[in-house]
């Protein structure tokens, strides 16, 4: 291709990029633009051509017009740009982050006649940082233990037990009502216990058959039942050297309770159709909310593995025993689930907490949660009002406004409740409430004065 023929297509092909392009004359006028700069800056080309370039409103160059200096542009001093990051203001008043990179353009003779610059968009990628950077706050807030979030005696002996149960090598059993987060809890342990680097290994023991459950766990051999067409590893092997996270372990039939008494005795498990023992290093972690005694006593579940998987229990509490700790699980649901839907509701209004704080929450956690689901669904206004929750939720409503339409649970009574009872369980002694809270004493002291609590026979408010 010759080169009249070039400068004949070069409107075509600086139009394909998907970058914006100008180029300005010596005085900074726009005398050229591509489709692609209009797109994205939201100006027409009518608009643009024959104005200064000073109308796209970006920060780096009021900086450099700011600084002074004979030339009105760096850029034309000689400075060549490459790849910086600016913010351009669009003809709608949006803000667009953008890349530029511009240079100079220069006669035959080597006289400057203009610059040509270059405008790639990348708001959305800010906007992905920016979320990123929310989700990482959200993991390093003080109010949460690994993804659990709570800051009530209740869950901070939780914490406590899952930290301690994280450095030792027996087995663990997680109890609590559906929706209290004990996947979570398992996965805590396996996140800050020696095991982390190695399989965390989940299985639901009620969402199979029996025979397919053993299969599941303990793999089988080819033609040891119909369909086996070939050797299949099984859970326990997928996680030797990790931990496997045994959910809903009270639905495990007796014949698999046994084979899971002789892994725990053992160490070894077998194939489905094979005698060979196989070795696996799994620490098991167990789960149920189903009460184990009981079912020992029905003949349901086998009381030597009862007592096999019962080395270290934690207790889940229910949410509506930590009722101080839903504002807190509100907040963060609000935040995660605002990121994911990008819904510009701003907040949560106070008799809506105070609905919350109301209700019993049947389905604890999981069920609060599911209920900002819903209600980033059916908000369409900037904060989130009783109206929005699940219907079941409304029906709490009724008598929980504090005068003035203000809600009774803020953070700071939260604080003194918590404060309350630290010193009850501790029997007035601040040291030990301060360990409870997982703060200092002079925190506890301080928090006492401001709230105007203190502590004789019993806890009291003064007046």
């Amino acid at each position: 291709m010759i080169e009249h023929e070039l400068d004949r297509y070069w409107k075509t092909v600086v139009n394909t990029l998907r970058d914006g392009l100008m180029i300005v004359d010596e005085r900074g006028v726009i005398v050229s633009v591509n489709d692609a700069l209009e797109r994205i800056t939201g100006y027409s080309r009518g608009e643009l051509i024959g104005n200064d370039c000073s109308i796209l409103n970006c920060d780096v160059c009021k900086n450099i017009r700011a600084n002074g200096g004979e030339e009105r542009c760096s850029l034309f001093a000689g400075q060549t740009v490459k790849g910086r990051q600016c913010v351009i203001v669009r003809k709608d008043g949006s803000i667009m982050h953008a890349l530029k990179s511009a240079c100079l353009l220069n006669d035959d003779q080597g006289e400057r006649i203009g610059a040509v610059e270059t405008i790639t968009d990348i708001t959305e990628l800010i906007e992905k940082e920016n979320q990123i950077a929310a989700y990482e706050r959200q993991l390093r807030s003080d109010d949460g233990f690994c993804g659990l979030i709570g800051t009530s005696p209740a869950m901070r002996r939780v914490f406590d037990l899952i930290a301690n149960a994280a450095q030792s090598d027996a087995p663990v059993i997680i109890l609590g009502e559906s929706g209290t987060g004990k996947e979570l809890a398992a996965q805590a342990i396996h996140q800050i216990g020696a095991r982390t680097g190695k399989p965390f290994v989940k299985v639901n023991c009620a969402a199979f058959t029996e025979s397919l459950l053993e299969s599941e766990l303990f793999g089988h051999v080819r033609g040891a039942y119909t369909g086996a067409y070939r050797d299949r590893a099984g859970r326990f092997e997928a996680a030797d050297g990790g931990d496997i996270f045994l959910d809903e372990i009270g639905d495990l039939p007796l014949a698999t309770q046994i084979k899971l008494l002789r892994v725990l005795e053992e160490k070894i498990i077998e194939r489905v159709g094979d005698a060979t023992p196989v070795p696996v290093d799994v620490r098991i972690i167990s789960a149920s909310n189903r009460n184990l005694p009981d079912l020992i006593r029905k003949g349901q579940f086998r009381e030597d593995l009862f007592f096999r998987i019962n080395v270290i229990p934690i207790l889940l509490p229910p949410l509506r025993e930590r009722r101080e700790d839903i504002p807190l699980l509100a907040e963060s649901f609000f935040h995660k689930i605002g990121l994911k839907n990008r819904k510009s509701i701003q907040g949560i209004a106070d008799d809506t907490m105070a609905c919350l704080m109301a209700y019993a929450w049947p389905g604890n956690v999981r069920e609060l949660k599911s209920a900002f689901e819903y209600a980033f669904v059916t908000c369409q206004e900037s904060t989130i009002r009783p109206r929005h929750l699940p219907p079941n939720l409304q029906t709490g409503m009724a008598g929980v406004q504090s005068p003035g339409g203000r809600s009774a649970f803020n953070r700071q009574e939260i604080q003194r409740m918590e404060l309350i009872e630290a010193l009850e369980a501790a029997d007035g002694n601040q040291s030990k409430a301060a360990d409870l809270l997982g703060v200092t004493r002079v925190t506890i002291w301080n928090r006492m004065r401001r709230f105007g609590v203190q502590y004789k026979k019993k806890m009291e408010m003064e007046s």
